[in-house]
């Protein structure tokens, strides 16, 4: 797939996680469902429990456009727990699935934007990027020979 599809992808999915992120902390209705205070409730979830699921998905959403395949990743496996959560929710909920559908489309969409930015080694996700740097000058007491090595027995 080329870059430009790829990080026009991210972009996509990043400004619609930050829709979504934008709905949770609306005081009321939205053009698109009721409001996450009142649904939250119904659901069992303290309404609370909106504010603490839209900051995952706007930080997650800034993770996706951010072009560094560790950020990338941290991003697309953030959001893949929110939305199991969110598959989960409403399964048990019987919500129906005209409702339902976009939670498991976008687990799948983050399950493979995931993948695509895998670490080669867990340890990389820990690991802080390091810029090289230059050599440090050696002192003369570095340069020179131990006593030791010099004399003559």
């Amino acid at each position: 797939m080329s870059k430009r599809l790829m990080t026009g992808l991210y972009w996509f999915m990043a400004l619609e996680f930050a829709l979504g992120a934008v709905t949770k902390f609306w005081p009321g209705d939205t053009i698109f469902s009721p409001a996450y205070s009142t649904k939250f409730a119904d659901w069992g979830y303290p309404p609370w429990m909106r504010f603490v699921v839209g900051a995952l998905e706007g930080i997650a959403a800034v993770l996706l456009v951010i072009p560094d395949r560790r950020t990338r990743f941290l991003g697309a496996t953030t959001l893949m727990f929110v939305l199991t959560g969110a598959v989960t929710t409403h399964i048990v909920n019987h919500d129906p699935a005209m409702e339902s559908w976009a939670a498991p489309a976008h687990l799948l969409i983050m399950g493979i934007l995931a993948l695509a930015n895998w670490p080669a080694d867990w340890r990389d996700l820990l690991r802080t990027p390091t810029a090289p740097t230059a050599p440090t000058p050696r002192t003369p007491h570095e340069t020179t020979r131990p006593q030791h090595l010099t004399s003559n027995p």
